[in-house]
């Protein structure tokens, strides 16, 4: 079959690679309809990710129709249309019994990569890193589901594939920024970043009741999209001065609750700053993860208040402001996404029309042109925020 492989720093191709075989009685065989590239996927393309190898495929991020199940899945039938959640959980564990499915102690199958790097093992993920489990991504014409009826949710019929896409990831991920970050009725949020996750986290604080949303980038046409289609408002930190906007939009105190959604190559706008964190970065020594927006968001928020922390980071971090955290009596949580747990309750909302995710999905294309959409995504080119991968050729996808 086909699929996308990584093959290097910057380097991605369509190759033929073998077809996916279930391994256990609890897997199943899904053939792809939509993959869409995400933006922890360029930490990978990039070569921030430790563990990747040549000819690895890619993608976390889909939706498909089942082809094959094991004789121990329940909850699923041939023919079905599942989304799959990127973070594959067993369900069973300890972690997975307190909703904790990330942090699942028995989907990883190279768990002591992790405990070397972070003293314990996370969860496996769809294409990911051998870290993470070394599973085949979704970025193919066919990808197996481990732990099937734990890990893959039916689409209800009244949503359509353009939507459902996102409930895989960048929604699931958005909704706990929100949830676990705690945004009650009245609150005022701020989101740092305005790719899909980003725009997820900020639609789910308004669902939940924020008084005001407040979105950040440095590219107009994602700030544009996130006011169009959700309504927040929005600042380009490269135009303004961030603190002192968030304050004035707050009466003073700073955001109630601020969520991180870029991770570890957050770009400083201080040229000087930005070349200088590169540089560390580069060496893996004087640091691995460049935390700008991390800080920032820190400095930000009110005292007391609560930073959560969506976008993906892999090891060390320079300058990281523990007086302010301590002093300021704030309250910082992260994760992996726990999709398991919102999934379902996210496909009901798009059934109702309550969550909006459709507009994310700028460059639909097919399989064979995965380079050129991970070109336009990485290069921020043709005003693209999700390129998704069609495996059947013709990139045509349902909408509404």
């Amino acid at each position: 079959m086909k699929a996308i492989c990584w093959e290097g720093v910057s380097e991605v191709a369509v190759e033929e690679v073998p077809d996916p075989q279930m391994y256990n009685k609890q897997d199943m065989i899904v053939k792809v309809k939509l993959s869409s590239v995400c933006g922890s996927d360029l930490h990978q393309l990039n070569g921030f990710i430790p563990t990747m190898r040549a000819g690895d495929v890619i993608g976390h991020e889909f939706l498909g129709e089942v082809v094959e199940t094991g004789s121990e899945v329940r909850r699923h039938n041939v023919g079905d249309r599942v989304v799959v959640c990127s973070v594959i959980a067993c369900g069973r564990c300890w972690f997975c019994e307190q909703g904790l499915f990330s942090d699942c102690d028995n989907s990883n199958t190279n768990p002591g990569i992790p405990e070397m790097m972070w003293g314990q093992s996370p969860a496996g993920i769809f294409g990911y890193s051998h870290a993470m489990g070394g599973f085949r991504g979704s970025h193919a014409e066919y990808t197996r589901i481990p732990f099937a009826d734990y890990t893959a949710f039916t689409v209800p019929d009244g949503v359509d594939d353009a939507t459902a896409v996102f409930a895989s990831d960048s929604a699931p991920t958005g909704w706990m920024g929100a949830d676990l970050g705690e945004v009650k009725q009245g609150d005022v949020v701020a989101v740092w970043g305005a790719g899909a996750v980003g725009q997820m986290a900020a639609q789910s604080a308004m669902l939940k009741g924020a008084a005001r949303v407040i979105v950040m980038d440095r590219f107009d046409y994602r700030l544009d999209m996130a006011a169009h289609h959700l309504g927040v408002e929005t600042l380009n930190y490269e135009e303004t001065d961030i603190d002192a906007e968030l304050r004035e939009r707050s009466d003073g105190r700073g955001p109630d609750v601020c969520i991180e959604a870029v991770g570890l190559e957050s770009h400083t706008p201080n040229p000087v700053a930005y070349r200088w964190e590169q540089v560390k970065q580069q060496t893996r020594v004087l640091e691995q993860d460049r935390p700008h927006s991390l800080r920032q968001a820190i400095i930000s928020c009110r005292k007391g208040g609560m930073v959560y922390v969506l976008g993906v980071f892999v090891g060390m971090i320079d300058k990281f402001p523990m007086g302010a955290l301590m002093n300021k009596g704030l309250t910082m949580r992260s994760a992996q996404q726990h999709g398991e747990r919102y999934i379902p309750m996210l496909l009901e909302r798009m059934a109702r029309g309550e969550f909006k995710t459709a507009h994310l999905m700028t460059h639909p294309m097919p399989l064979s042109e995965g380079p050129r959409g991970y070109d336009l995504f990485k290069n921020k080119k043709d005003g693209c925020v999700r390129a998704v991968f069609h495996p059947d050729g013709d990139g045509r996808v349902t909408r509404e």
